[in-house]
């Protein structure tokens, strides 16, 4: 018989699952650190990450949850407290991120609200786009190779593609249809104002 060397994780015998550890305030702090070290995240997705990894423990050992759940939120106290979580910091850097790939400001929302990000700090980093003078459809647009930005085939034949890809990137008819409608890639960045990017 084989024997199980130290460092590797101890397995469930009948399901061959990672046997969880049993968790302490130390351990879940610990875990929060090396996330953060690897990851930025806000206060709710840091909440929710080790809240599941206690319960996970609490279910596998039957542990109480609720301590868990205190030194949970202990934690994150701890770390807003200290600033190694910021809030407006993670949604500042999240929005632009997303806005410099071409996100629209519903995608930046959704990513935002899917982090648990507050509403007020989500309008409060919208005024940080208007400091940008390219506009995300057209990022999109040269990104996917949509209308003026299309190498290959008839332009006619895939506008209403085009079109839709743009709605699906959260871009209402309006300006979808003014950037895949637009003649050449000239005038697009001729009437945005822009040229070298």
């Amino acid at each position: 018989m084989i024997e199980q060397k130290k460092h590797m994780a101890k397995r469930n015998v009948a399901t061959n699952y990672k046997v969880p550890r049993k968790v302490t305030r130390k351990s879940l702090e610990n875990s929060a650190f090396y996330y953060l070290r690897r990851y930025s995240s806000s206060s709710e997705n840091l909440r929710r990450i080790l809240f599941k990894r206690a319960k996970r423990s609490a279910q596998y050992h039957g542990t109480d949850v609720s301590a868990g759940q205190l030194w949970v939120n202990e934690i994150i106290e701890k770390f807003l407290a200290n600033k190694l979580l910021d809030d407006i910091r993670y949604a500042e850097t999240k929005c632009l991120s997303v806005h410099r790939k071409g996100g629209s400001k519903q995608t930046i929302r959704k990513k935002l609200q899917e982090k648990g990000i507050a509403p007020d700090i989500i309008e409060q980093t919208f005024t940080l786009l208007d400091q940008y003078s390219i506009d995300p459809e057209l990022i999109t647009a040269r990104r996917r190779r949509l209308g003026p930005y299309r190498s290959r085939g008839h332009r006619n034949n895939f506008r209403e593609r085009d079109l839709a890809s743009l709605a699906r990137a959260g871009f209402n008819y309006s300006i979808a249809s003014w950037v895949i409608d637009v003649e050449t890639i000239d005038h697009l960045e001729k009437e945005v104002g822009f040229t070298n990017w």
